[in-house]
C-alpha cells in the first residue's frame, strides 16, 4: 500500500481525474508519465524508464501495464490489487503495445474515446509512433492530469515543506563546507547527505554545482576542482521528500564579493521580491517573467539574464525536477491557491565572467507569497 498518503486522499484524486475525463468526453486515459502513476496511486518506481502505461477508466477502474520486475513494486507502493497489475509479454520481437491494445479488449473500452499523455520522458518516441499506429485517432490529453497535480492539497504542502526543510538543511551543509581549498565532491556529498540523512530522497537531476568559470553554467556536468582563496561557485539543489521538490539556488563567494557581485546581487534580490509580489491567484505567469526582467533590465543586466525565471514543483521523476510550465514572457498559464513554484533569479555575464543567482520555492496563497525554506537570501561571503 501507498506509504505517504491516506486512502481517502488517493480517492478524492480519483474522483477528480474522473470528473476531468468526463469534463472532456473520454472513456479512459493512457497515463505514461511516472507523475500521474504515482499522483493516482502512489506507484513508484524508475521502471518508466521501460515501456508502462497505467489506464484509468470513467468508473474509476486502474489497471497497470508493466514489466515483470516492476510487479511486486506495485503490489507494494501503489493502492493497486493483484487483479488490476498486468505484465507484457518480454521476450524477443515484444511488442507492448499490442499487449496493451489486448488488455483494453479485456476491459471492454475498444471502440471508446480513449486519450493518451506523450509529454512525458515515460513515452518514449519509438513507442509513441507505434500507440499512434494502432491507436490512430486517440486524441492527446497530456496536459490533464498534470494540470490536475498542480493545485496541491494540504497533505502534499506538508510534503512541500518537508521538502523546504531538507533543502535548508543542504544549504547549512554546503555553508559549513565552503571554503578556501575544498574540493566540489566534498560540498556535494554534505548537501546530499543532508538530504538522505533527513529522510528525503535523491532529486530529479542531479545537483548542481560549479566553481569558477563554470559558476556560469546552469547545469550539472562531470569533472570537480578545489576552490581557490578568492572564488565564486553557484549551486542549485532540491530537498526531496515523498518525490516531492522545494528546489534553491544560490552563488556563495569565497572571499570577498566585488563591486560587481554586489550589484549583481542587489538587482537579484530586488527581481525576487518583485517576483513573488507578482505571484497571486488569478494572475498569469507570465506576469511574474515581466516583473524578473523588468528589475533586471533596469540594472543594466538584460545581457546576463535568462529566457525564464522559475517553474512549478511537485513529486516529479528524473531526468529533471521542473513541472511544468515555467515562468517565461507571455505564459497565459493562471495562477491558483495552493500552487507551489520554484523561482531562480540567475545572472550569468560571460563579458564580467561574474554569476549571481538566487532562487527559494514558495507557495501561491489567497493573501501572498509564502517562502517555504527557513532561509533568506543573502550575500554570503565565505
Amino acid at each position: 500500500m501507498p506509504r505517504h498518503f491516506s486512502s481517502e486522499e488517493y480517492q478524492t484524486r480519483v474522483e477528480r481525474a474522473r470528473a476531468a475525463l468526463s469534463r472532456n468526453g473520454l472513456d479512459a486515459m493512457l497515463l505514461f508519465a511516472p507523475e500521474s502513476h504515482y499522483w493516482l496511486t502512489g506507484y513508484d518506481t524508475f521502471g518508466f524508464a521501460m515501456f508502462q502505461c497505467m489506464i484509468l477508466t470513467q468508473t474509476g477502474d486502474i489497471h497497470l501495464l508493466t514489466r515483470r520486475a516492476d510487479r511486486l513494486q506495485a503490489k507494494l507502493t501503489s493502492t493497486l490489487g493483484t487483479r488490476n497489475i498486468h505484465i507484457w509479454s518480454e521476450v524477443e520481437g515484444a511488442d507492448p503495445i499490442a499487449d496493451l491494445s489486448h488488455l483494453l479488449a479485456d476491459l471492454e473500452l475498444t471502440g471508446s474515446k480513449i486519450g493518451f499523455e506523450s509529454k512525458t520522458a515515460g513515452l518514449t518516441d519509438f513507442w509513441g509512433h507505434r500507440l499512434r499506429q494502432v491507436f490512430p485517432t486517440a486524441p492527446d490529453f497530456s496536459d490533464l492530469i498534470s494540470d490536475l497535480r498542480r493545485d496541491k492539497s494540504e497533505a502534499e504542502i506538508a510534503m512541500h515543506r518537508r521538502a523546504a526543510a531538507l533543502s535548508d538543511d543542504a544549504l547549512d551543509a554546503a555553508l559549513a563546507a565552503t571554503k578556501a581549498g575544498t574540493f566540489e565532491g566534498h560540498i556535494l556529498a554534505d548537501m546530499q547527505s543532508a538530504v538522505l540523512k533527513g529522510g528525503g530522497d535523491y532529486a530529479g537531476n542531479e545537483f548542481i554545482l560549479g566553481s569558477g568559470e563554470a559558476a556560469l553554467l546552469c547545469r550539472s556536468a562531470s569533472g570537480r576542482r578545489h576552490l581557490t582563496a578568492q572564488d565564486q561557485m553557484t549551486i542549485e539543489w532540491s530537498g526531496v521528500y515523498a518525490r516531492y521538490h522545494a528546489a534553491m539556488m544560490q552563488t556563495l563567494i569565497v572571499g570577498n564579493a566585488s563591486a560587481n557581485h554586489r550589484r549583481m546581487y542587489e538587482a537579484a534580490s530586488e527581481a525576487l521580491s518583485a517576483c513573488e509580489a507578482s505571484i497571486h491567484p488569478g494572475a498569469p505567469m507570465g506576469d511574474v517573467f515581466d516583473a524578473h526582467a523588468r528589475v533586471f533590465d533596469a540594472h543594466g543586466f538584460s545581457n546576463a539574464r535568462l529566457q525564464a525565471c522559475g517553474y512549478g514543483m511537485g513529486a516529479v521523476f528524473a531526468p529533471i525536477w521542473v513541472d511544468f510550465p515555467m515562468f517565461y514572457e507571455g505564459n497565459p498559464q493562471i495562477m491558483r491557491a495552493n500552487q507551489v513554484f520554484f523561482l531562480h533569479m540567475i545572472l550569468m555575464d560571460a563579458d564580467s565572467g561574474d554569476a549571481m543567482c538566487l532562487g527559494h520555492s514558495v507557495l501561491c496563497t489567497n493573501t501572498g507569497t509564502e517562502r517555504l525554506s527557513r532561509h533568506a537570501p543573502q550575500l554570503f561571503e565565505l
